[in-house]
């Protein structure tokens, strides 16, 4: 029957979904390190107090925005001509959310130290969850290369 497309046509919505959770993740591990920063000291000073964390936060903060944008971006394009023309872009955020929420969480993991890595924080669950998140759905190189199928298909029509 269409069981196969019926099942395809919940992979967009359901991709976009992970991709919440992942920015929702991502927003709580900015927020722990935020905290630790200003808590946690050395030298005699906070360490949001050294220079190269406060980078990071920064840094964590773009990215973190950029996927939200992606992922709304998404969302309407579903909304407005449907799954299948929305593909390009719901892969994109398929790329996109994982990596970034990965690189967000070990950001803060490593402003906290060992303790990041160990059970007294949600960090390495977190991390964990993230890096599974990459692989649900289809590993990273599938949603790569429906991309670039796509742009190269989107390309060709302007010529």
């Amino acid at each position: 029957g269409r069981g196969f497309e019926i099942a395809q046509g919940r992979l967009g919505p359901g991709r976009i979904h992970h991709c919440m959770r992942l920015i929702g993740m991502a927003e709580r591990a900015l927020e722990m390190m935020v905290n630790r920063v200003q808590l946690r000291t050395t030298f005699g000073e906070p360490i949001a107090k050294h220079g190269g964390i406060v980078r990071d936060i920064a840094l964590s903060r773009v990215e973190i925005d950029q996927c939200r944008l992606l992922t709304m971006q998404a969302a309407e394009m579903i909304d407005r001509v449907g799954n299948r023309l929305a593909r390009q872009h719901v892969a994109m955020i398929k790329v996109a959310a994982p990596n970034m929420a990965l690189k967000v969480v070990d950001r803060a993991i490593q402003s906290y130290g060992g303790m990041g890595v160990c059970q007294d924080t949600v960090l390495a669950y977190m991390w964990a969850c993230c890096r599974t998140l990459r692989l649900a759905d289809g590993p990273d190189e599938v949603h790569m290369r429906t991309i670039a199928k796509l742009e190269m298909r989107l390309q060709r029509a302007k010529l």
